[in-house]
């Protein structure tokens, strides 16, 4: 699941617990948008996370070259 995945969690979550009154049996629908709240913010600091890992960027090497214009080992 993408970043984009885990928004839509937490958005699908708030609206069933913020902004609709429906009632269903058996299914308390203010537990349910808690949890998928909390599975989408588990979501995004995994990604995250993740992310930050792989924006690891070593620095090239350069050639070092001698005065008379030869790489040593050549």
């Amino acid at each position: 699941m993408g970043l984009g995945g885990c928004i839509i969690l937490i958005a699908a979550g708030a609206i069933l617990t913020f902004a609709t009154d429906w009632e269903m049996e058996g299914i308390n629908l203010d537990l349910v948008g808690v949890i998928f709240m909390i599975v989408g913010l588990i979501g995004v600091t995994t990604f995250s996370s993740i992310a930050r890992r792989r924006r690891v960027v070593v620095p090239p090497t350069t050639p070092v070259i001698d005065e008379h214009g030869h790489q040593p080992g050549h």
